[in-house]
């Protein structure tokens, strides 16, 4: 009996220790702390601390649906046939595009200001004249504008800034430093400056609400008229610009010298708060580049001022009805005798997705009708 009790006692130790060694066999690995994205409010909304960094990082963007039809749209883009007759014909059709902007801006404190870099790249997928040439009845070769679409890659903006400097491309300061000119879709049809320019600026802002800057600019051969557009002899252009903004609204004033064509642009607006919801601007330019009566052909040789004539005058305004709806006009007209007309409601259904619906009229601009209408509705969510 006694035998019996001390084998079994024996056994019963051996399990014990035995199951005693198999758990201290198992470790189990301590969960590492996890870094949690903290939000960035210094910048505004969006903004987050990049993990293991002191730089704020917002992504944003946009995708966009552009629905145009009209004669105004048809004679804008070329969309046009030759016939037998060697008539030209605008086609009756809609034009459309679809677009996804991605944009990407970090931001740093540092010792000498903000570092920040910012881009925007649109992906595009839209109608393009593609014109060609086909042979007629006579034997003649003309041209014949064939509606496509297309997928297109763009980069709008890519820059960086430090304090008040910037470098890299966007548009040009002779466009931005008075602003673009208003809320509606198809702004500038009466153009008011150019646009995709590399740059080198610097801004100040003072505390009053007085601003002033000055840029060097390369300028863009696409956006150039009559071979100008780009600079030569590493001369670049220069453009600069002083404003006031105050409670009752903005006024300012900017200058372009292009140094190719030797000739200076010159740009004035004035923005007035008329109510917290309404607002009117008017902004008018004028061009040194010599007298249209004895040189018609020089028109657009300045690339600062691609409107017609020796000067052009704008003016627009912005009403928000409610907290959905504002409505949004411009007018244009120029030395010419350019005329357009634009306006729209821009209508928010929900947060983050608005239509606008608008309508433009344009009169003369060698439009073979002399005026033209059309009808544009852009779908739009914001994110």
């Amino acid at each position: 009996m006694n035998i019996k009790s001390l084998l079994l006692g024996s056994a019963a130790a051996l399990v014990a220790v035995s199951g005693a060694k198999a758990a201290d066999a198992v470790v189990v690995a301590e969960p590492e702390p996890m870094e949690y994205v903290r939000v960035c409010d210094v910048y505004g909304t969006g903004f987050f601390y990049m993990p293991g960094t002191e730089t704020c990082l917002k992504v944003s963007g946009y995708v966009r649906v552009d629905i145009r039809g009209g004669d105004f749209f048809a004679k804008a883009s070329n969309d046009s046939f030759v016939d037998e007759d060697n008539d030209i014909h605008i086609k009756d059709t809609y034009n459309n595009r679809a677009r996804f902007q991605l944009r990407v801006d970090a931001r740093s404190e540092t010792e000498l200001g903000t570092l920040r870099s910012y881009a925007a790249i649109n992906f595009n997928y839209q109608a393009n004249d593609g014109a060609t040439f086909v042979e007629n009845a006579d034997g003649r070769f003309v041209r014949d504008g064939i509606y496509d679409n297309d997928d297109g890659l763009g980069i709008e903006h890519a820059y960086i800034e430090l304090g008040g400097f910037r470098i890299g491309k966007t548009d040009s300061y002779f466009s931005t430093f008075t602003d673009y000119s208003s809320g509606v879709l198809n702004d500038g049809i009466v153009p008011y400056g150019p646009f995709a320019t590399l740059q080198i600026a610097y801004t100040y802002t003072g505390a009053n609400g007085f601003s002033a800057g000055i840029a060097l600019e390369q300028g863009d051969e696409d956006e150039g008229f009559d071979g100008a557009g780009i600079t030569e002899d590493y001369a670049p252009y220069v453009v600069g610009g002083v404003s006031l903004t105050q409670g009752w609204g903005k006024i300012g004033v900017v200058a372009g010298w292009d140094t190719w064509q030797e000739q200076v642009a010159v740009k004035g607006r004035l923005d007035v708060n008329i109510t917290e919801t309404a607002s009117v601007f008017v902004m008018g330019a004028w061009d040194s580049g010599g007298d249209r009566e004895e040189s018609p052909t020089d028109n657009g040789s300045n690339w600062y001022a691609p409107w017609q004539g020796d000067w052009a005058i704008w003016g627009g305004t912005a009403i928000k009805f409610n907290e959905k709806a504002t409505f949004n006009a411009e007018v244009g007209y120029d030395d010419w005798e350019n005329f357009s007309v634009a306006a729209n409601i821009a209508y928010e259904l929900v947060p983050g997705f608005t239509i606008t619906p608008e309508v433009v009229y344009a009169d003369n601009f060698d439009l073979d009708d002399s005026d033209a209408w059309g009808v544009n509705v852009r779908f739009q969510r914001n994110f």
